[in-house]
């Protein structure tokens, strides 16, 4: 879904010829000619080692790692800084960093960031000992996962142990989070324009305390009829870009940038913040990905603020060549 938004809206453009390796869950690769089913089934299957070794001939100037899952993330992204090809956006350190809920929260707590109290829990300790939040209601969420996936919000007692499970159906360790009363949700881009920090605009999220105390995986991310993956936040209204005007971008702001420097960010960053009834924000976690499609969050910000597709991606062609 997404490198397909991203190759369609460069569909014509001269200036970039997309070459496209595609990786199995299993591991094999292939290099289709274009992401489309029919071609990716028809290309020729390849093991690790001899896909290297047809990366390593064919010339690639820039690569743009469109992988959303931990192995993706890290281990093949590392690839490229192994084959020194230089590709966009941040380290496999970082993204393994961010990934990890737990390391990414004692980071950005360390550089001064409010962040709710939390415990972690793993299978052990949960055989060991019972578990006992300070207090309800508590966020229990996976300490590695994508979009909301085992995440749920506990009310009592009697809904914790079986949230708790749940979550370890996705990670090994859970954190048990401290529940921050409903303000505001946002999202806040920092890019890097050049040698400059740039603060896009705020992105905000549809939260009510009874409809929609947390954003859950069906917020995220669906599936139609067809299996295809689809983004229904902005399809339902549930997102809007926050005027930069409003007093809280500034606030906002000002933190995600202490999250950009303190986890080591590169190329651009995004974080989560809710903000409590009193106006103070509290992180989340981070996303340290784009995927140049129209539909990313990064690219919706920069639009929002006159930058465009085709100009933003050029600027990190160039960030990612020059610097490497």
């Amino acid at each position: 879904m997404y490198a397909l938004g991203c190759t369609n809206a460069f569909f014509g453009n001269e200036l970039y010829r997309f070459s496209f390796a595609h990786i199995s869950p299993n591991g094999i690769w292939c290099f289709p000619e274009s992401l489309s089913l029919n071609d990716r089934q028809a290309a020729e299957q390849h093991t690790t080692a001899d896909a290297l070794a047809i990366i390593s001939s064919m010339a690639v100037d820039c690569c743009l790692p469109q992988l959303f899952c931990l192995r993706g993330m890290t281990e093949f992204r590392a690839i490229f800084n192994v084959l020194s090809i230089p590709f966009i956006g941040n380290s496999p350190l970082q993204m393994d960093l961010s990934a990890d809920k737990v390391l990414a929260r004692n980071i950005v707590l360390a550089s001064g960031v409010n962040v709710p109290e939390g415990q972690v829990i793993t299978k052990a300790s949960c055989l060991s000992r019972s578990i006992s939040p300070i207090s309800y209601p508590v966020v229990v969420k996976p300490a590695g996962s994508d979009n909301s996936l085992g995440v749920s919000l506990v009310t009592d007692a009697a809904q914790l142990e079986n949230a708790v499970a749940d979550a370890h159906l996705y990670h090994d360790r859970v954190l048990i989070e401290e529940y921050i009363e409903i303000g505001r949700e946002v999202r806040c881009g920092v890019i890097q324009r050049g040698d400059e920090l740039f603060c896009l605009p705020l992105e905000e999220y549809a939260v009510d305390a009874n409809k929609r105390p947390i954003r859950l995986h069906s917020d995220k991310l669906v599936r139609d009829s067809d299996e295809i993956l689809d983004l229904p936040a902005s399809a339902l209204g549930l997102t809007w870009i926050v005027d930069r005007e409003d007093p809280i971008t500034e606030i906002i702001q000002s933190e995600a940038l202490k999250c950009y420097a303190a986890l080591g960010c590169r190329h651009y960053g995004l974080f989560d913040f809710r903000v409590d009834p009193s106006g103070v924000p509290w992180f989340l976690e981070a996303g340290l990905y784009c995927s140049f499609s129209p539909g990313s969050v990064i690219v919706k910000m920069c639009v929002a603020d006159g930058i465009s597709l085709e100009n933003y991606f050029a600027e990190c062609v160039e960030l990612a060549i020059v610097g490497s």
